[in-house]
């Protein structure tokens, strides 16, 4: 990978967000207290949380489940899943939906993809978030891309409201174990599920082997799959990308994929997409 790829060239385009550069620096100072509140039931906690949010809200829903349809769910438990994904905080369902099927769309495109590689691992990894460009960040603009939520009142509430859910999450885990609970549970777990998640935008276009030949810099990369729960496993999913599975050989740990089994076990999905949508050539 050339230094190109790896250093952004110029001033990015957008309006800079003060905002956002304050939320995201507030949340890692005050995960940054951790050491002060250790105990092991927290720890407990923010392992859980970070499964739970992570690998059943974004990976499983928020990813293979809204973004891809890659299976179905009853629309009650759809409803109950989108809520986990919008408690990781990393923004509501139209918004998370929109962004990741431009990505596909336009793969490493500088103007396109909205955390495209090709400007840098610094801007795919988070700048691009703080950066506010009008196609990505105007809800009149992105929903266009996720018509398929847009159209449900529910999901246009949890895209306006994603925020407001961290205050009952943080009055339950104070009354379970105090600011101990809250400091791992909320504000460290969420600062390990961003870099977790972002290492797919960032690591995985630059590192990693390639099971398959794609028009793009995908790469499956053994140990962000590992952080992220199968999502790791990413040149295998630019490849076949509705297909519900993200590891495709039998070393390719895959969580998220465990999860769906689970739940087709007990009857709660159907339509799991197993084969390939379009043939891409093997390397």
């Amino acid at each position: 990978m050339t230094q190109q790829a790896i250093i952004p060239e110029g001033k990015p385009e957008g309006t800079f967000s003060w905002i956002s550069l304050a939320f995201f620096a507030t949340i890692h100072v005050l995960a940054l207290l951790a050491p002060w509140f250790f105990s092991w039931s927290a720890l407990g906690v923010m392992i859980f949380l970070h499964w739970l949010l992570g690998s059943i809200g974004i990976c499983l829903t928020y990813h293979r489940l809204l973004t891809h349809r890659s299976f179905q769910v009853p629309q009650w438990l759809e409803y109950i899943l989108a809520t986990i994904g919008a408690l990781a905080l990393e923004g509501g369902p139209i918004f998370w939906v929109s962004a990741h099927r431009l990505h596909h769309s336009h793969t490493e495109d500088k103007d396109k993809d909205p955390y495209s590689a090709s400007r840098g691992f610094w801007w795919s990894h988070m700048l691009w978030l703080f950066y506010h460009r009008e196609p990505f960040f105007n809800y009149e603009s992105y929903k266009k891309y996720a018509a398929d939520l847009e159209r449900y009142a529910y999901y246009r509430w949890l895209n306006r409201n994603f925020l407001l859910l961290q205050i009952p999450l943080g009055l339950l885990l104070y009354a379970l174990g105090g600011w101990s609970f809250v400091i791992y549970g909320m504000f460290l777990r969420t600062v390990l599920l961003w870099h977790s998640t972002w290492l797919i935008n960032s690591a995985t276009h630059l590192r990693g082997y390639r099971n398959f030949s794609v028009d793009d810099g995908s790469r499956n990369l053994w140990w962000a799959a590992i952080l992220t729960y199968g999502e790791g496993w990413h040149n295998n999913h630019h490849a076949h990308p509705r297909v519900a599975k993200a590891g495709q050989r039998w070393w390719e740990i895959d969580m998220t994929w465990w999860a769906i089994q689970i739940l087709r076990i007990l009857g709660l999905t159907k339509k799991i997409v197993m084969e390939p949508t379009r043939t891409v050539a093997k390397i």
